[in-house]
């Protein structure tokens, strides 16, 4: 069952919503936040999912949702009034996984809510295997790195210089790129 939580910067009652989502089966957390409490309230509680009612995101609600993204990333549903298009990016840019204009309509709920949550885990899915690259070529840059040293210092060639290296962490029982790491670190010692 999906943890909700309901944040709102309008006086409009959100009741009506709050009884759609747990009827659809959602389990909802207790009362609303306001967005200056976002970032705390999403860190103690921990929800599944967010969904903001809003006439307009004010830059403090996009500022709390970009820290979130970036520390607790969660799907966001945004309902507002505001069509604005510069203000649609800057919200998605925030972390708003879906962003819905005219209101909202409790039977359209558990489909949007649908769309926004398997849009989010594809987009979690994506950043992952970003960072898995990321890491990998940080990883083959410094093999690469302790290569040349070991070619220059020991006069070595390349296939020579990597055989050493995968020599050194098969005796040692770590990773190739590990043993890279202390070369790498131990050339850049003072002497």
């Amino acid at each position: 069952m999906l943890r909700v939580l309901l944040v709102t910067d309008t006086d409009k009652p959100i009741g009506d919503l709050r009884d759609a989502l747990a009827r659809l089966g959602y389990d909802m957390l207790a009362g609303t936040t306001t967005s200056q409490a976002l970032h705390r309230r999403v860190e103690s509680e921990r929800p599944d999912v967010i969904i903001i009612d809003t006439e307009s995101p004010s830059r403090d609600t996009l500022e709390q949702l970009a820290v979130m993204k970036a520390t607790a990333p969660r799907p966001v549903l945004m309902f507002s009034n505001d069509a604005n298009q510069q203000l649609i990016r800057d919200a998605v840019s925030a972390g708003v996984t879906a962003y819905l204009v005219e209101g909202l309509a409790t039977e359209k709920l558990a489909p949007i809510l649908e769309v926004a949550l398997a849009r989010f885990a594809q987009e979690s899915q994506l950043r992952e295997r970003l960072a898995e690259v990321e890491n990998e070529l940080a990883e083959r840059k410094l093999i690469d790195r302790a290569k040349r040293l070991l070619m220059d210092q020991q006069k070595l060639a390349e296939h020579a210089a990597y055989a050493s290296l995968r020599k050194r962490a098969m005796n040692q029982g770590v990773k190739l790129a590990e043993i890279a790491r202390q070369i790498v670190e131990a050339a850049d010692l003072p002497k």
